[in-house]
C-alpha cells in the first residue's frame, strides 16, 4: 500500500484469462500491486459448495471448509444482506460465535482490515470479492477512497469470467418455499423458538413441524440448520 497503482489495464487482463487458474493468477498480480496481504473471490452456491480461489493460508482454507465456516462467516452473512460493498468494520462481529471465528482467522493470518463487494449472477449464485490486509483504520480508509470504483469494477469482471469457466457449477434453479415456509424459516434464521414462531404466525406447532420438513426437502438439507443456511445462501430468505 502507498502511492496509487494504475489499475486500468487490470480488465483487460481479467477478459484475457481462460481457466479459474489464470484468473487466480491475475487477482495474485492485483494483490502484490495493490501490496496487499490477501484478496479473495469466494461462491458458496445453493447447496453449501465452494468455489473460487484465496490466499489465505492452506490451513485456514482447510479449516474454513471443514468447519463449515461459510454458515456463521459474518462476512457472508452479512454481506448476503446486502448489495453494495461493505467494510468489514461495518459488520456485527458481537456474538459469540462470530468472536471465536474473527479469532480463530486472526490466529491463521487473516488482516484486521477487509473490504468485500457482494456478487449475484444467474439462478441465485451469489459471491464475493475480498480484499483484506493488517494496517491502520487511517491507511485502510485511504486505500478504499482511492480504490473503492476501481474495486467494484474488477469483482464484477472477476465474477462474470468465473461463471464462464463454471457453469456446470451454476445452482440449479431453486425450488420456490410457500409463503408460509418462508414466513417459518424466516423468523426460526431470525432466532425465533419453533413456539414463538407458531404463536407469531398463528399456526399450531405441529402444522409448523410440517412446514419446516417441507423446506427442508425442496432445499435438500439435512436439518433445519442447514435448510435455514440453503435458504439464506440462495436468497429464499432475508434477515
Amino acid at each position: 500500500m502507498g502511492r496509487k497503482f494504475d489499475l486500468s489495464q487490470i480488465p483487460e487482463d481479467l477478459e484475457n484469462t481462460s481457466t479459474l487458474e489464470e484468473l487466480t493468477e491475475a487477482s495474485i498480480r492485483l494483490r502484490d500491486n495493490l501490496k496487499l496481504d490477501h484478496i479473495i473471490y469466494h461462491w458458496v452456491d445453493g447447496a453449501g459448495d465452494q468455489y473460487g480461489f484465496f490466499t489465505y493460508s492452506e490451513a485456514w482454507g482447510d479449516r474454513y471448509r471443514a468447519r463449515n465456516c461459510h454458515r456463521i462467516d459474518p462476512v457472508i452473512l452479512g454481506c448476503f444482506q446486502r448489495f453494495h460493498p461493505v467494510d468489514w468494520k461495518q459488520l456485527d462481529w458481537s456474538g459469540k460465535a462470530a468472536k471465536a471465528f474473527l479469532q480463530d482467522a486472526r490466529e491463521h493470518g487473516v488482516g484486521n482490515q477487509g473490504y468485500s463487494v457482494p456478487l449475484r449472477g444467474p439462478n441465485g449464485q451469489f459471491a464475493l470479492f475480498t480484499v483484506n490486509h493488517s494496517c491502520s483504520d487511517e491507511e485502510w480508509e485511504s486505500f478504499i477512497s482511492d480504490y473503492r470504483c476501481d474495486l467494484i469494477l474488477i469483482a464484477h469482471f472477476i465474477n462474470r469470467k468465473a461463471l464462464e469457466f463454471a457453469r456446470e457449477r451454476q445452482p440449479d434453479t431453486p425450488r420456490n418455499l410457500s409463503p408460509r415456509e418462508i414466513d417459518a424459516m424466516t423468523l426460526l434464521a431470525l432466532g425465533y423458538s419453533r413456539a414463538q414462531v407458531a404463536h407469531s404466525l398463528s399456526i399450531s406447532e405441529h402444522t409448523l413441524r410440517a412446514y419446516i420438513e417441507s423446506a427442508r426437502s425442496k432445499l435438500g438439507a439435512q436439518n433445519t440448520t442447514h435448510a435455514i443456511a440453503t435458504a439464506l445462501t440462495r436468497g429464499l430468505i432475508v434477515v
